[in-house]
């Protein structure tokens, strides 16, 4: 097996758990590993630090499934990995749709698994995953015994490990529209053609935390996607909800949905630019009890950190305005470069240039089917916050 010598100094970050080991942090390679082998990672003393995959065309040159050195990457392997993570999300109540894997945080670096009913969509985002997809096809048959798998593999990240996009069925073929229950409310589902992997599951936990404050409001919400939170707060007694978003296949899935769960006549969706109508209304003086923001990450970059934070504070800023006095605004944030502190701290400077102060009601991070794993930046990415605007 390829060896991989890491140098003297080097960051705390490997030694204490963190999977990614970084090619300016190698010393040597000894072996000839082809892209996506496994190889076994050492010190620079030569102790034993864990075993992962390998990829030469990466900045991540390996990232470690395990500390074990008598455990070997095989079927087995991947069988116990996954059966380890289904009984972690029963043990946090979840039965019927969760993330089943997620990446770094269940040990399975760039793995990627929704479970939704009886239906699982994975996405393999590097090479050295990629490689060991028909054992995590077969370990899925054996402890699901699923209707359907189906792979959604159609991301640019996968370019960067020199793989090609691309997306279809791992099993017999199925009728990729489903219909799964969450809280008690019923949503279409397209596996095949949704954002990501067709559904938005880390913030199945949150949406019931709006419940008691959209009773009888008037409720907007801006980035609907497929109306989730939006059909929860009509569910909850809302008086009204207004959606906005810029798909109009997202708005059509709002209207289905809202029609699935009998809430059609309280739900209007609209296929708009949400950022410039929260500018036009705040301008016109419209208000609401309830205003919930979800917008799409706004950076992957460092590069780029500075253009999210004035994006989230000018959303907010927006959000706050159109909010009656004594209303609540429910918002998101899902760039893990963003974290907690940060987060709060934009909303603060949001509220202070609105001229409105806050009250918190909750804050939240993703649902706990995504695992934290403390110190490691990438795994703690949802920030969920509800706020009363006074």
């Amino acid at each position: 097996m390829t060896k991989i010598t890491l140098n003297r100094k080097i960051g705390q970050r490997v030694l204490n758990g963190h999977p990614w080991v970084f090619a300016n942090e190698v010393n040597r390679v000894e072996g000839n590993a082809e892209a996506g082998a496994i190889v076994d990672v050492h010190t620079h003393d030569d102790k034993f630090l864990g075993r992962g995959y390998f990829n030469p065309k990466s900045q991540i040159l390996v990232r470690i499934l395990t500390r074990k050195k008598n455990e070997e990457i095989n079927d087995d392997f991947f069988l116990r990995k996954l059966s380890e993570a289904w009984k972690h999300r029963q043990q946090m109540g979840y039965k019927e749709n969760c993330r089943l894997i997620f990446g770094e945080a269940d040990g399975l670096p760039q793995l990627i698994i929704d479970k939704f009913n009886d239906y699982l969509v994975l996405q393999t985002l590097a090479l050295g995953i990629d490689v060991w997809k028909d054992s995590i096809v077969k370990a899925i048959q054996q402890i699901f015994q699923p209707k359907g798998i189906y792979e959604r593999n159609d991301v640019p990240i996968r370019e960067l490990e020199g793989m090609e996009q691309k997306k279809g069925f791992l099993s017999e073929p199925f009728d990729t529209n489903i219909i799964i229950n969450e809280n008690g409310l019923k949503f279409h589902v397209d596996i095949a053609n949704g954002q990501k992997t067709g559904y938005f599951l880390d913030q199945q936990d949150n949406r019931r935390h709006i419940q008691h404050i959209v009773k009888d409001a008037e409720v907007l919400g801006a980035f609907t996607y497929t109306g989730t939170f939006e059909i929860h707060a009509a569910k909850y007694g809302a008086k009204s909800v207004h959606g906005l978003d810029i798909s109009e296949s997202a708005i059509a899935m709002c209207n289905k949905n809202a029609e699935l769960n009998g809430v059609a006549d309280k739900c209007k969706f609209e296929c708009v630019n949400a950022f410039d109508v929260l500018k036009t209304w705040v301008k016109e003086g419209k208000q609401y009890d309830v205003v919930m923001l979800d917008p799409p990450s706004f950076t992957k970059s460092r590069a780029t950190i500075q253009k999210a934070i004035t994006g989230y504070k000018e959303i907010n800023l927006r959000g706050m305005k159109l909010v009656k006095p004594g209303g609540f605004l429910v918002t998101s944030s899902c760039t893990n470069l963003v974290q907690p502190d940060l987060f709060l701290e934009i909303i603060q400077m949001a509220a202070k240039d609105a001229r409105r102060q806050l009250r918190q009601v909750t804050f939240q991070t993703q649902s706990s089917d995504h695992p934290i794993v403390w110190g490691w930046e990438n795994t703690h990415y949802l920030k969920f916050l509800i706020v009363q605007v006074l």
